[in-house]
């Protein structure tokens, strides 16, 4: 599921979607707040230029409201029906919910962008 060459292993992992040999962050803890979306400017080992046009990563915007959505989504369900909260309690677990998981869906999200647009090439040498 998670092994080199598949578009998720690149996804969850944030690494370069043309080899996935290297890490596209500067750091790769997402929890390091003041580096969160630095990148590297092209992969070191195939020469992928990550910011393919000028803001390129503005187009992750769209990504990162689906994915919020669906992030709100689930933990409205699993609030709500599974521990039979109130809506005002659903919606402040929404609310804390989105807020931890703020650095990870945005890193998620530019994952997900580029992978939409490059594709792993095994073949690819530098």
């Amino acid at each position: 599921m998670l092994k080199k060459g598949s578009k998720l292993n690149s996804i969850l992992t944030g690494t370069c979607p043309r080899c996935q040999n290297e890490s596209m962050y500067l750091v790769k803890n997402p929890l390091h707040f003041s580096k969160l979306i630095k990148m590297n400017e092209k992969c070191s080992h195939c020469g992928l230029r990550y910011e393919i046009e000028p803001s390129f990563f503005y187009g992750a915007m769209y990504v990162s409201y689906g994915l919020n959505v669906a992030l709100s989504i689930a933990a409205f369900i699993v609030s709500y029906l599974f521990f039979k909260s109130s809506i005002k309690t659903a919606f402040i677990v929404i609310v804390i919910f989105n807020v931890i998981l703020f650095p990870f869906v945005l890193r998620w999200s530019r994952n997900i962008y580029i992978n939409m647009f490059v594709s792993y090439d095994k073949k690819f040498k530098k």
